[in-house]
């Protein structure tokens, strides 16, 4: 039997920490809330709502749902949702479906420009409602698959970032779910029998590259189930002397005023641990 209560304590202490550690949210702050139907973004909604009730700082929350003009896409199931747990909530429609088609080849992979998409109409929407940060569902999971992908596939090493802001200056996008794993996350919106809302945009692509990468994952987690623990704290556990990006040495040597060849240990270090915060104490109630 699932302990939801349980599962919720570590849900909203992993956000808490996100917060923390990245100042995500401040005081005054409205915060635009994607609720896009799924298990991610209906969970995110309501750590945000129950921090909302103990976070020693005053902030707001609009729930908006974007329904992209995809056929048979039931968006009322969303509203009653959000109408249910007493959120304010804005219902946005685009034909952005036609579009998505018109761009993508036929059995080719329609996320990225579908992503696109979305993120430019939410962040119309933001500043329309006034919102000075607009939150996203992606999780752990979501950021190491990302790596993986960016570093197999694309030649590069990064991730989704915890805080980003738009190149207009306009939005300040956060994700406040990224500490928390995806399996927690799955359990807790399957105990509290959230109205999921599936995306059958591309989920009926059987070759998706971030598919192949998060059964790597699964496989790799079942040897060592730290896998995805150990890459999270990668992200945050960068030894720049180790890498080959002589720019970013070249910057580092500039801004220090040292050598940046100098060995900095090759030993397996285990990364240090994340800073104990009084407001991640008090926030998630431990």
């Amino acid at each position: 039997m699932v302990d939801v209560e349980r599962l919720e304590r570590r849900i909203i202490r992993d956000t808490a920490r996100a917060i923390a550690d990245f100042s995500l949210i401040g005081e005054g702050d409205r915060i635009l809330v994607a609720c896009s139907g799924g298990k991610d973004s209906y969970t995110l909604l309501h750590v945000l709502q129950r921090l909302q009730e103990r976070a020693p700082i005053d902030f707001s929350l609009v729930a908006v749902n974007l329904d992209q003009g995809q056929p048979g896409y039931p968006a009322h199931l969303v509203e009653d949702h959000l109408r249910s747990v007493g959120v304010p909530y804005r219902m946005v429609k685009r034909d952005l479906w036609a579009g998505v088609k018109r761009l993508v080849p036929e059995g080719k992979t329609a996320c990225a420009v579908c992503s696109r998409f979305r993120r430019a109409v939410l962040y119309d929407v933001a500043v329309e409602l006034g919102c000075t940060r607009i939150a996203l569902g992606h999780h752990r999971d979501d950021l190491v698959e990302t790596l993986l992908l960016n570093a197999l596939y694309a030649g590069s090493l990064k991730a989704m970032p915890a805080l980003l802001r738009s190149d207009d200056g306009r939005n300040t996008v956060i994700r406040p779910l990224c500490y928390a794993a995806e399996e927690e996350i799955a359990a807790f919106a399957a105990a509290m029998a959230f109205p999921i809302v599936p995306c059958d945009a591309c989920g009926s692509q059987p070759h998706l590259r971030r598919k192949r990468v998060k059964a790597l994952l699964t496989e790799l987690s079942a040897e060592h189930p730290s896998v995805k623990a150990n890459l999270l704290n990668a992200l945050g556990h960068v030894i720049p002397s180790h890498l080959l990006d002589r720019g970013l040495l070249e910057r580092l040597a500039t801004s220090a005023g040292r050598d940046p060849w100098i060995d900095g240990g090759e030993e397996d270090a285990a990364p240090a641990a994340l800073p104990s915060d009084p407001l991640v104490r008090r926030i998630a109630g431990s």
